[in-house]
């Protein structure tokens, strides 16, 4: 959506339109208490909450049919009269939803003689003539004919917005012809008759046509065939039709506008109601936050929006930005790859408007602008000096397309992504919804700008007047969300160390590693391709002969039939739809048995390894540096674990031969070697040193083998007398209990019976009771809390703790048991990380990071700085932080990645 200032928003519900649909969808939640039906009014409330949640808005309404006919049943007194009657169940919770729906702090509106759509669509006008956008929560494709450049349709229940773009593209035809085309095809449910033989292509066929209900009637007589006759036969009809079609925009409203943002919860109502029916979490939500799930209206006003296109402009801008404390900046390139990408313009927030310098916009008739060379002389002073702090939606990138200009930012001190991040791992951090849910801003999308799929445009083809709008939006919305965000980070200690000592210093260094890239072996990986392809070729011929045909191994349809239709094999597991799975843990299961899954696990496994490094990798080379770019991900992940992409460097194996040939095509230069350097066994030590176990610590410090250590405890013999399969169960049940595994998944890792599992487990925690009383607490803190936290304060939500799913709220039980080990070792490595780079800058060392996978750093190291490289990794990855147990790291030399490894 687009618009002018100012941006509020207001959010409307169509209770009617859902209230059936929680119904059907919930249609056996009974009160525990009363045994009363309450599955729409959980339902709907469910739906609000949401709602409140997703969209800080500044005014708010539900709206409802009122009981009684309404205007349109004089006009057509069969209108809606195929509908059946209300189920009692319904019929009962309607009221108490009312009810509900006030105490949850929404004004409540219905209005007698219309229906909700025309409360709402009056609602929209209202809005429409202060400059406000709206937002219409609704299951109802008849309210997309108020969708407009302000407007927005949304469904709740199925995720689906539509904005001008996307009615037209469902539909076929704009908002504004919604009613044209529902005439044409009818309404069944309000039992409204369409003409018969046309449906949604038809419709939106001849309104493309002739552009209009009425052009296409006073030119009826050119429709030919038995579809141009049924239309003649309803000419007098259908302008009744569109009647009854059309939303009203102009009914007396119960509650003034002004009014809508004023209402307020009534917790004692809701911890009534609540109670009544069972809905416990809620119950406790609002004992102990009663306004939680109600929308409060944002205080952040957004700003004047302008293009800045002379010499005399910028400089005038510039003495504003060298006298303002911290300014928003967003660099706008062109371009996926972020080595390539080349500046289009800059965006700058000064805290009162946003300015957008166009660069490079070359549509036919674009104004006169600056050159990228004139603006970037002006410009580079401020954005290198460390002292001029910005803030931005992406520091790390907005470095990458100032380095394609040879410009080196600096003074980049805060990123707001980053801050959702460490403050809200658990939710969505791009600035469209941080705007929304912490701004109330509805922001233009770059799908709106630039358009989508075939149509889109680049953004130097955008005018500059809605670019400037666009990009100014989103460096002022940058600032804004940083004023609201970072004193929450800064008041607490915890949240402040994780931001300000690990993550923020951690861009630069990602900045570094990227720019860095890695060597590859072009000419090994094309040879390993081809021998790839020839061991899945011969992979293919031996599966065709166990399976007595020819087949397709990548067909999971045709795998079923050849399994367990023709060879009859027993189904381990179904999928959501009945069908017997072949997924990996189905078919592997098999495989202990049958040669022919084992077959297609391993042509699945070289296929995946062919397509996506062998075949992929060559084709990720930049030309210009000779090397791989990976782009590192610091706030994808909610354990707080880097993540690599285009290409994925973090998922080549390491156990497996094919795996370790493709990592051996990793390579240093002449005169230099790879250097990997590995936490050793870090959960466990992790594990060790958050339990308090004596045992598990002594084991460690003694420097003994965890699972020999852990297999002479659970099985009572000496260390010396530790066989390999004592060995192998107890490395099980470590890693197992760390991942929140239960005695079954034990069993099932082990292939043993679930008894001799349990038994194993017991004796486990019998020698390690630090382990278990560590699972104990960590399981009820985080059901209290609704969050754990690693050893250095960085916060991992999950909101699955309190599902009423089973299967989720164990999931997520499992999870909180493994995310502070997997969290505190992602904080040690990002440290380690910070540590190493600064050691090499103070050194002026000409080794450089290079890759960063999971426990592991890996280095280019030339041959003369190896000894003394070797050295200090290992001293500041050991000595980054001192837990209660040593911290081990392995550092191996190679010519490539999989010797040093």
């Amino acid at each position: 959506m687009s618009g002018t200032d100012p941006e509020k928003t207001l959010l409307l519900v169509d209770g009617s339109s859902y209230l059936y649909r929680a119904y059907h969808a919930l249609p056996e939640l009974r009160s525990p208490k009363t045994g009363e039906p309450t599955g729409a009014i959980y339902g709907v409330l469910n739906m609000l909450r949401k709602l409140a949640t997703d969209y800080k808005a500044q005014a708010w309404a539900a709206v409802f049919d009122a009981k009684g006919k309404t205007f349109r049943e004089d006009v057509y007194p069969e209108y809606k009269a195929t509908r059946s009657a209300m189920p009692d169940d319904l019929r009962s919770q309607v009221e108490p939803l009312y009810e509900a729906v006030r105490a949850l702090g929404w004004p409540f509106l219905s209005v007698a003689g219309v229906e909700a759509d025309d409360v709402i669509g009056t609602l929209v006008e209202e809005a429409r003539k202060r400059g406000w956008r709206t937002v219409i929560s609704t299951g109802d494709k008849d309210l997309t004919q108020l969708v407009d450049e302000r407007t927005l349709w949304i469904n709740t229940m199925s995720n689906e917005k539509l904005d001008v773009a996307g009615v037209t593209a469902k539909f076929g035809v704009p908002p504004e012809r919604i009613v044209d085309y529902l005439t044409l095809i009818g309404d069944q449910i309000d039992n409204i008759p369409g003409v018969e033989g046309v449906g949604p292509g038809f419709a939106s066929k001849w309104l493309q046509q002739y552009g209009s209900l009425d052009n296409l009637l006073s030119r009826v007589d050119e429709i030919k065939g038995t579809r141009g006759e049924n239309l003649r036969k309803l000419t007098e009809w259908l302008p009744k039709a569109r009647e009854l079609l059309t939303v009203k925009r102009d009914v007396p409203l119960p509650i003034p506008f002004e009014k809508l943002s004023e209402f307020k919860p009534d917790p004692q109502t809701q911890r009534a109601q609540y109670e009544r029916y069972g809905f416990k979490t809620w119950l406790k939500e609002v004992e102990d936050a009663p306004a939680a799930a109600v929308p409060v209206p944002a205080k952040v006003e957004q700003r004047k929006y302008r293009a800045v296109l002379t010499e005399d402009e910028l400089k005038d801008v510039l003495l504003r930005m060298e006298a303002t404390d911290l300014v928003g900046f967003n660099a706008v390139g062109s371009g996926e790859d972020p080595m390539t990408a080349r500046l289009v313009g800059v965006a700058i927030a000064l805290g009162d408007e946003g300015v957008y310098v166009p660069l490079a916009h070359d549509y036919a008739g674009a104004p006169a602008q600056l050159t990228t060379d004139k603006a970037l002389a002006l410009l580079k002073p401020w954005l290198e000096r460390a002292e001029r702090r910005k803030v931005a939606e992406n520091v790390k990138l907005d470095s990458h397309i100032l380095a394609n200009h040879g410009v080196k930012l600096s003074g980049a001190t805060h990123d707001t992504i980053i801050e959702s991040y460490v403050l809200e791992v658990h939710e969505k951090h791009e600035l469209g919804s941080l705007a929304q849910r912490h701004c109330g801003w509805t922001l233009l999308s770059q799908e709106e700008v630039t358009g989508k799929g075939a149509s889109r445009i680049a953004f130097s083809s955008v005018e500059v007047t809605r670019a400037a709008r666009y990009a100014g939006q989103n460096a002022d919305c940058t600032l804004a969300l940083h004023d609201l965000l970072y004193p929450r980070i800064a008041a607490d200690d915890n949240l402040r160390r994780v931001y300000e000592t690990i993550e923020m210093p951690l861009v630069p260094v990602l900045f570094r590693m990227e720019r860095n890239g890695v060597l590859l072996d072009r000419q090994k990986l094309d040879a390993q391709s081809h021998e790839l392809g020839g061991e899945i070729l011969e992979l293919e011929r031996k599966a065709y002969e166990a399976a007595g045909q020819p087949f397709n191994l990548g067909s999971p349809k045709q795998i079923q039939e050849i399994l367990f239709e023709r060879q009859k094999l027993p189904v381990k597991k179904k999928t959501p739809s009945g069908q017997p799975s072949t997924d990996e843990d189905s078919l592997a299961e098999l495989a202990l048995d049958h040669p022919l899954p084992k077959l297609i696990l391993e042509h699945r496994a070289l296929s995946k390894l062919k397509s996506t490094y062998t075949d992929k990798l060559p084709r990720s080379i930049n030309p210009n540096t000779g090397r791989v770019h990976t782009t590192y991900s610091q706030t994808t992940a909610v354990t707080g674990r880097l993540s690599s992409n285009e290409p994925n460097l973090q998922n080549i194996p390491i156990r497996t031969s094919a795996g370790r040939r493709i990592r051996s095509c990793f390579i240093a230069p002449p005169g230099s070697k790879i250097v990997s350097a590995d936490y050793s066994q870090i959960e466990l030590r992790i594990m060790a040193h958050l339990s308090g176990d004596e045992n598990l610590r002594q084991a460690f410090a003694a420097g003994e083998d965890i699972h020999r250590a852990t297999a002479s405890e659970v099985f009572g013999v000496p260390l010396a007398a530790v066989e390999p399969e004592h060995r192998r169960v107890a490395k099980v049940i470590n890693f197992g209990l760390i991942y929140g595994m239960s005695s079954f998944g034990v069993a099932q890792n082990l292939g043993i019976d679930r008894g001799t599992a349990q038994t194993y487990v017991e004796r486990y925690f019998q020698r390690f009771p630090g382990s278990k009383r560590y699972m104990d607490e960590t399981r009820k803190r985080a059901k209290e809390l609704g969050y754990v936290e690693t050893v250095f304060g960085r916060r991992l939500w999950l909101p699955e703790l309190r599902s009423g799913a089973p299967v989720r709220r164990q999931a997520a039980e499992r999870a909180a048991i493994n995310a502070p080990m997997q969290g505190t070792a992602a904080d040690l490595i990002k440290l380690a990380m910070i540590a190493v780079q600064r050691w090499l800058d103070e050194s002026n060392a000409k080794a450089k990071l290079i890759m960063q996978v999971h426990d592991e750093l890996v280095l280019e190291v030339p041959e003369a700085e190896l000894e003394a490289t070797k050295a200090k990794v290992r001293e500041l990855m050991q000595g980054v932080h001192q837990l209660e147990v040593p911290l081990v790291v392995d550092v191996g030399v190679g010519e490539n990645w999989d010797q040093a490894h």
